[in-house]
């Protein structure tokens, strides 16, 4: 039986059927549609594939339509532009003959230049922290953890996602590394952070106001996806992501983040907006919010 991470590297292992085309399959988990993490991480690695220079230093996402998980993902490439130091790749994702997905990287030979960095938060370490369980139902707690069945281990320092009770939050913290070896290519560690990155960030817009990301009168998805690869990185080394929303308005809403090495050095950043619509109808208690904090 394969392991959650070599199921995880399946997934990225995209299939090349023609210049410039690549088939991506989807995780079957049920979804309704697919998870937005997969598409990026998969787009990004398509791109990567037709670069010989340099590493993935940025990229700039839209999710256009939900993707269908029982379909593949047909990834093109267009090969923008091959310079000395920098090369830019747009990728397009297509289902039933529709973009889905658009993205624009951009990958650099590092060179010498101006170092600097805000300093890490100050959290526990990993091994400090217990392994999340799932709540499955009120008498009982799933011990598989969240998101292991995606290949990747996490150790919450912030209160977990779908454990709030109304408490208000101003920021999301999680440990989090692949399960097992990724090997050496760097491609493969930026699709994995790429995947990763988009499993929490916009519930740290919820948690501005307690709310839980499965909570039934909040219906939500990915607009945007942008990430700046700073330093090398090891994607099954523990990685510290911190994320929090700075705004949300108009059923919309912003949350950045920050990944640390476990040394400390900030190794990628990444923005994305949220829809967060609240469904007519279902009762939804706004009590308790600050004055000037806005729902809806």
């Amino acid at each position: 039986m394969a392991t959650p991470v070599a199921e995880l590297l399946h997934l990225l292992d995209i299939e090349p059927i023609e210049v410039n085309i690549f088939r991506g399959l989807s995780i079957d988990e049920g979804r309704l549609r697919v998870f937005g993490g997969q598409v990026a991480a998969q787009a990004l690695v398509a791109a990567g594939r037709t670069v010989t220079l340099g590493r993935v230093h940025s990229l700039h996402s839209y999710f256009l339509r939900p993707g269908d998980p029982h379909h593949p993902i047909l990834y093109e490439v267009d090969r923008i532009r091959d310079g000395r130091s920098f090369t830019t790749r747009r990728v397009v994702a297509i289902q039933h003959g529709e973009a889905i997905f658009n993205l624009q990287c951009s990958f650099h030979d590092d060179e010498e230049g101006l170092t600097h960095q805000d300093a890490m938060p100050e959290v526990p370490g990993p091994e400090a922290l217990e392994p999340p369980g799932r709540p499955m139902s009120d008498s009982g707690v799933s011990p598989g953890g969240y998101p292991e069945p995606h290949g990747l281990e996490v150790r919450f320092v912030t209160e977990l996602p779908w454990a709030r009770n109304g408490e208000l939050h101003d920021r999301e913290q999680l440990w989090l590394r692949a399960g097992g070896s990724l090997g050496d290519d760097p491609l493969v560690h930026a699709a994995v952070v790429a995947f990763a990155s988009d499993l929490t960030l916009v519930d740290s817009i919820l948690q501005r106001h307690g709310i839980s990301p499965d909570h039934p009168a909040i219906a939500g998805a990915s607009l945007d996806h942008c990430m700046w690869f700073h330093r090398p990185f090891r994607a099954d080394d523990w990685l510290l992501y911190d994320h929090r929303s700075p705004v949300a308005f108009g059923a919309r809403g912003l949350a950045q983040g920050a990944l640390y090495d476990r040394e400390g050095n900030h190794v990628v950043s990444v923005v994305q907006e949220g829809v967060l619509r609240i469904r007519p109808g279902v009762p939804f208690d706004v009590t308790g919010l600050p004055a000037s904090t806005t729902v809806g």
